[in-house]
């Protein structure tokens, strides 16, 4: 069989939406986490109702959109460096339009329209809504910007275009904001304190989707595990409820149950998770339902006590472990990743060592690892100096993705010879004449089309790995199709 290079997990492609009567154009892109992705579609569904359709094409753009990341200086660099590209074609297009979404938007606020004279308008996470009366401001030739941060906002009752989606799989947004102050982060600050989504509104949106075609949904919070909805609020108000709204409150865990029973064969998944929070009922209903899949994106950031608690991570090195061995115990097929930071202020080589020696204690499916980056705002930024040289930052973050490479095609070895049900996604992008999809614990699976479609699941026997792909090919449709 054909030998195929490592298959990285595949971006998700912007797709057209058309609303008949519709004259304008809308060109929007992503950066950043799975919640900005979820946040354009809101916004297209928003826009679609002020007479815009999406295109593919930025030439054509009336309006253009970018929703920005802010957790590291790089993701801001290359917002910049779009900014430059949409600036090229304005010059050609000067009726066009130019505004900036998200998290980059709520940090700079309007000081964005004194640094990109190219943009027009600069609206945070909280404020899509608005959108309208901003979109009349600049037509009017007027600059916009509203970057209030909402206490009650969740978007609950818009109903997304799915423009990053593949037909198969959807994000369903169930909380936003974060109350954890981790000093690194400026997630606070960009988004808000936490609230959670009434859990109606999200099965609502889960069985819309099924009744689409769908087949997987992850739900989408920047904590998931502090889902918390007692009636309406902010969580940290949930001491302030009445005994009934305590009563009948729902937790993480009952909303992956309710999301579970509500369609039984449609596959569940979340991100992201926080250790502090992630609680014993949550593993237990994994294990319970079989659509709910085995996997869990768990950040620890560091395997350092001393840089944890510098991070302000309410965590220790050995109540992860705890952790860990409880998910293993329970589940013991789930596949874990994680997101780790070296280089943070005042980080040892004893402290990069506890790090390497977490990674060996767990042996990571995946994870995603970053240098750190200082982000202006944070406690980090104001207390700390950055003092790890970037040539030391650089030689620990070579060595925490060599282990992390190590572990992860440990992992994908234990997969050989088994036959797992993998749901395709589309085209493999090494080889058009392979499908690729995911099985329950999030792997990458590539295997000979054959005369199955994506949406198919199918059971797949794998013969082969690389470090982050399977690769078999298949037996038969699974029972769950």
């Amino acid at each position: 069989m054909e030998k195929i290079i490592d298959e990285k997990q595949q971006g998700n492609t912007l797709v057209m939406n058309e609303k008949e009567g519709n004259s304008r154009k809308l060109y929007i892109e992503s950066y950043g986490c799975q919640m900005n992705f979820s946040d354009s579609e809101i916004v297209a569904s928003i826009l679609t109702k002020e007479g815009f359709n999406t295109t593919q094409q930025l030439e054509e753009a009336d309006l253009v959109l970018i929703n920005t990341c802010s957790i590291r200086e790089k993701a801001e660099q290359t917002v910049r460096k779009r900014l430059e590209k949409f600036n090229a074609v304005k010059r050609i297009n000067p009726n066009m339009k130019v505004g900036v979404l998200g998290c980059m938007a709520e940090r700079l606020k309007s000081k964005f329209l004194e640094e990109e004279k190219i943009v027009d308008m600069v609206v945070g996470p909280d404020a899509y809504k608005d959108l309208p009366n901003l979109l009349q401001e600049i037509d009017e030739g007027r600059n916009a910007v509203n970057v209030i941060l909402s206490k009650e906002e969740t978007y609950g009752d818009v109903a997304p275009v799915r423009l990053n989606s593949n037909g198969v799989s959807a994000f369903v947004s169930i909380t936003r904001g974060c109350d954890n102050m981790c000093t690194f982060c400026v997630v606070p600050f960009t988004r808000g304190r936490e609230r959670s989504r009434d859990p109606q509104s999200i099965i609502e949106e889960i069985n819309e989707l099924w009744e689409r075609g769908y087949k997987e949904v992850t739900l989408l919070g920047q904590n998931v595990d502090s889902y918390l909805w007692y009636g309406g609020g902010l969580k940290k108000d949930f001491e302030k409820a009445t005994e009934i709204q305590k009563a009948t409150s729902v937790n993480f865990a009952g909303l992956l149950e309710l999301a579970a029973q509500a369609q039984p064969k449609m596959r569940f998944r979340f991100s992201t998770s926080n250790p502090q929070d992630m609680t014993l009922d949550v593993i237990e209903t994994m294990a319970k339902y079989p659509n709910i899949c085995k996997y869990i994106h768990l950040p620890v950031q560091s395997g350092s006590n001393r840089i944890l608690k510098e991070m302000n991570r309410l965590h220790t090195r050995e109540e992860y472990f705890e952790l860990i061995d409880n998910i293993r115990k329970i589940i013991p097929d789930c596949a874990i990743s994680h997101d780790m930071i070296t280089g943070f202020p005042t980080e040892t080589e004893e402290d990069h060592q506890d790090t390497l020696s977490l990674m060996e204690y767990v042996k990571y499916d995946f994870g995603f690892m970053f240098a750190y980056s200082e982000r202006p705002g944070t406690m980090a930024a104001r207390k700390m100096e950055d003092d790890v040289p970037e040539e030391v930052k650089k030689r620990r973050l070579t060595e925490i993705i060599n282990l992390q490479q190590k572990h992860g095609l440990l992992r994908t070895r234990e997969h050989l010879g088994r036959t797992e049900e993998v749901l395709i996604e589309g085209s493999s992008k090494k080889s058009d004449e392979y499908w690729m999809g995911r099985n329950t614990q999030n792997t990458v699976v590539v295997f000979p089309k054959e005369h199955y479609k994506i949406g198919d699941f199918v059971n797949v026997k794998i013969n082969d790995c690389t470090a982050a792909t399977l690769i078999g090919e298949a037996v038969g449709y699974s029972d769950n199709n």
